[in-house]
């Protein structure tokens, strides 16, 4: 057997403390209708979840990605958001963008963003009930009943979550391409692509190859990994794959640093924020 290290063992992705807030949430207040107290969707209106509390309760950190999103030019864009959960980043997007397109293929995490989207009256946001990857077909999607926000298709993932000692929840899901989605929906060519797809984020990305070389949307990914050299190698990926279709202004939102092949595992976690073009600004 070969030998492991520390960074080839699974992260344990969620805490006792998250697991605590999580079960008093779902259990007491999932289906409490309230408006929010803080954070990017502050005054919207919301279903399950605790943001009904005071902001110094629940010990909310204002993050580099939500400094990102607060201070971001999004003004009159059509923004895709893949990865939509149950529709809070969608919420702002759509306050903030012309038009939305969100995906979503988890059964629970998708009827709970249709039902945020009511609440709000929201008709700017088109909400897809499909998985986005390289290529066309079924997937099996697995998560844990605590934290649906971390459905995956991934196969490491997957695999970390079914042998985890939590139970967990697996659906058989639909998968389509960016591009063919776009072409057989007549979807708008997107401005700005947001990806959070727990670890397919290289999938996504090079299903969206065409859409990336035409339109030369701005690139926002959140990185996964199931171990810390897993996401190491999909960090180098996912930047090799950016660099290929001419993405060269690469932005690690934690750090402020300008990342390029010699660098990005600088960039193992976090947030990409990338545009098209040469080399960053000085």
């Amino acid at each position: 057997m070969k030998p492991t290290t520390k960074d080839d063992q699974p992260f344990h992705h969620y805490t006792m403390k998250h697991r605590a807030v999580a079960w008093l949430s779902q259990t007491l207040f999932d289906n409490v209708t309230y408006t929010v107290r803080h954070g990017l969707i502050k005054g919207m209106q919301r279903k399950g979840g605790l943001a009904w509390l005071p902001e110094f309760l629940t010990g909310s950190i204002r993050t580099p990605e939500y400094s990102f999103w607060l201070n971001h030019a999004l003004e009159g864009l059509v923004i895709y958001d893949i990865g939509a959960f149950q529709g809070l980043l969608t919420l702002f997007l759509a306050r903030r963008g012309r038009e939305v397109i969100s995906y979503e293929p988890n059964a629970r995490n998708h009827a709970r963003l249709l039902e945020n989207l009511r609440l709000n009256g929201v008709n700017n946001v088109l909400v897809r009930n499909v998985g986005i990857g390289s290529k066309p077909g079924f997937a099996r999607m697995v998560a844990s009943p605590l934290m649906p926000g971390g459905a995956s298709i991934e196969p490491e993932t997957v695999a970390g979550l079914l042998q985890s000692d939590q139970p967990a929840l697996s659906e058989e899901i639909f998968v389509t391409t960016l591009d063919d989605d776009i072409q057989k929906m007549s979807l708008p060519p997107p401005d700005f692509i947001k990806l959070d797809i727990e670890g397919a984020e290289l999938d996504a990305l090079a299903g969206a190859r065409n859409t990336l070389l035409r339109h030369k949307p701005q690139v926002f990914v959140e990185l996964h990994g199931e171990t810390m050299n897993l996401k190491r190698k999909n960090v180098a990926a996912v930047v090799a794959c950016l660099n290929e279709v001419g993405y060269r202004k690469i932005l690690h939102v934690e750090t402020e640093t300008r990342i390029d092949a010699n660098n990005c595992m600088l960039a193992a976690e976090g947030h990409l924020y990338c545009q098209a073009g040469g080399a960053p600004e000085p």
